[in-house]
């Protein structure tokens, strides 16, 4: 198999390399821009290389999929790492992360005396009402919504095919009493992005750019909307991880960046305090290590260690120890986010001291090159036996199916690698696949993402994807479409026998079970 371009080896390298020398070399670019963080070694901020190493091998051991990994201490970096085939310079989907942004608006709205946190709900929407307004509806404040304590019993869901989810919102029951219980609910955080957006005229991501996100230099960041274009608040935010790691060192340092108070503190330790607790009915033992019973503040979860985190589902995660006085930011795709906590309180933890530490080459020399190895598992490999067609192409003209896909296309090239185009209502889609390599590119074509039907592309393309192509035997092709601001795939299985192709496409989004089937004739 072919090994990874070099240039991926070089961003990792060059980071690594800056954490030991950056103490006597002169100031770089980046470090020269007010609201960069700047970079020092593990040592020299009080944290033990080995525990660093320990984590990363602990992360492979237990085959969890993170994606990157940052670390920082006294607010310098002291360890950035990402997984090929993602990269520094890219965005990735925040999930839920996106929930703390939407209360940080809120934060800064109530600064501004835009509203308060025991503000009536129903009262910045008069005309999204329902006809019979309940006694729980009236006592609904943003602080309920901020908390997850609406009063549902289970939490709404909605689609792009509702036309206004505030409306959809306001009408859906509410059994329990405001304040009494957690549920956990997106559709809440969608509420305070409305009521944002309803009192400025702007998108929260619009709201934030003046008094957070230019601040902090977060500059690429993308947000989803709905179809009246509402930020959705609790969901669809793409960031880069060095933004994860300026919003948890914002919020470490009390709402204060390069000597400017952005947000009062007051708000940050309000916003950051328990307010009400997931698991009530269980005891303080039962409770004690577990990391989503430690409580809830505005949009923010309570840990152990007296820690607090922004938390996205499936491994994004800002995790703010003020006692250690340190930032930990992973991006991943791991069903349970908690594995990787757990490694997080094993390894890291333990090897922050209070004073700094004689610097080891030899652990640094490893962790450069641990950092420098990081890859994702290669989906497939072609045997050593097997030469790929090349400098060849072939067109089929497909049978009726679901995916409304008329033609398909393959190009090969004279290096072995594969231009699939797919061919749909009228426009055409190339998708560009590494032999045995990833490959990158770009699509305006929609990934697995977007199969759930709360979710809209608008303004998001094109995509970023990468592509990884072998052959399985002389016969098959398979084919994997990495999206990578989203972290969802598709597999392309093609069977090529005579004149026709079999494609068995499958998704990361659905079950593989779900196996949509392509059948093509070959054009002459």
């Amino acid at each position: 198999m072919r090994k990874r371009e070099t240039g991926v080896f070089i961003i990792c390298f060059i980071s690594a390399f800056l954490w030991m020398s950056c103490s006597s070399k002169p100031k770089t670019a980046i470090q020269q821009r007010s609201n960069e963080l700047r970079r020092s070694s593990p040592a020299s901020q009080g944290v033990a290389t080995e525990g660093i190493l320990r984590f990363l091998e602990a992360v492979d051991k237990e085959q969890l999929e993170l994606h990157s990994f940052m670390l920082l201490r006294h607010g310098r970096i002291i360890t950035e790492a990402w997984w090929y085939p993602y990269r520094s310079d890219m965005n990735h989907i925040m999930h839920s992360v996106s929930k703390t942004l939407t209360s940080t608006a809120i934060g800064f709205a109530v600064n501004e005396n835009l509203l308060t946190v025991d503000d009536a709900v129903i009262s910045f929407f008069p005309q999204d009402l329902p006809a019979d307004i309940s006694p729980h509806l009236s006592a609904l404040t943003v602080k309920h919504l901020l908390t997850m304590t609406v009063g549902n019993e289970q939490p709404p869901v909605f689609t792009k095919e509702e036309d206004n989810w505030v409306k959809s919102f306001l009408s859906t029951p509410i059994p329990n009493e405001p304040g009494s219980r957690f549920q956990y609910s997106s559709y809440a955080t969608y509420i305070l992005s409305a009521i944002i957006q309803k009192l400025t005229g702007e998108s929260v991501l619009d709201y934030l750019k003046p008094r957070l996100l230019i601040p902090l230099g977060i500059d690429t960041m993308q947000w989803e909307v709905d179809n009246r274009g509402i930020n959705t608040g609790g969901w669809g935010v793409r960031m880069k991880t060095i933004d994860m790691a300026r919003l948890g060192q914002f919020y470490l340092q009390k709402g204060k960046w390069q000597g400017v108070q952005l947000l009062p503190e007051s708000w940050i330790e309000e916003a950051t305090t328990a307010h009400i607790y997931q698991k009530p009915d269980r005891t303080p033992e039962e409770n004690a290590n577990d990391d989503g019973a430690q409580g809830y503040g505005y949009q923010i979860w309570r840990s152990t260690h007296d820690a607090y985190r922004a938390d996205g589902a499936r491994g994004q995660l800002i995790v703010v120890l003020p006692e250690k006085d340190a930032v930990i930011v992973t991006t991943a795709n791991e069903p349970n986010m908690h594995r990787i906590m757990k490694l997080m309180w094993e390894h890291l933890i333990p090897v922050m001291f209070d004073y700094n530490l004689d610097s080891d080459e030899m652990s640094n020399e490893m962790l450069i090159s641990s950092i420098s190895s990081l890859q994702l598992p290669p989906p497939y490999h072609t045997p050593d036996s097997l030469l790929p067609l090349k400098n060849v192409s072939y067109s089929f003209h497909m049978e009726p199916n679901q995916e409304g896909i008329q033609k398909v296309s393959f190009v090969f090239k004279e290096d072995g690698d594969i231009l699939l185009t797919l061919y749909k209502e009228g426009k055409e889609y190339e998708l560009p696949f590494g032999w045995d390599v990833w490959r990158y590119g770009e699509t305006e074509k929609t990934g697995p993402y977007y199969l759930n039907k709360r979710r809209i592309p608008t303004g998001l393309s094109p995509f970023k994807v990468t592509g990884y192509g072998s052959w399985i035997h002389a016969n098959q092709l398979n084919l994997r479409l990495l999206y990578l601001t989203e972290s969802h795939y598709e597999n392309y299985r093609c069977s090529f026998m005579n004149n026709q192709v079999v494609i068995h496409l499958t998704n990361s989004e659905q079950s593989n079970a779900r196996i949509i089937e392509l059948k093509g004739i070959r054009e002459e």
